[in-house]
């Protein structure tokens, strides 16, 4: 059996930038035990987006236009829709 591993206190930061300096430079695992971590969620954050510019066939574009016209939703909202669908059927076939 392992023995458990003595964590280093941690310490008290002034700033939240001195805080990130911190942790530029030191190992987490030395602070704290992630084994006793407990999952978190937060439903209402917002994910941070990243404008991209996409360039389309314009039949394309016009048949995910109609798609998103008939749903009544705006089709960059479709798009993004899509995308993650397909992403994600993606991440279940690749090994």
């Amino acid at each position: 059996m392992k023995k458990a591993k003595s964590l280093l206190p941690l310490p008290i930061f002034q700033s939240e930038a001195d805080e990130a300096k911190f942790w530029l430079t030191h190992d987490s695992t030395d602070y704290i035990d992630w084994n006793q971590a407990i999952h978190m969620e937060f439903p209402n954050l917002k994910p941070s987006t990243k404008s991209i510019t996409l360039r389309l066939p314009v039949n394309l574009l016009n048949r995910i236009k109609k798609i998103a016209n008939k749903k009544d939703v705006p089709y960059q909202s479709l798009m993004k829709v899509f995308l993650d669908e397909k992403s994600k059927e993606g991440m279940l076939t690749t090994a």
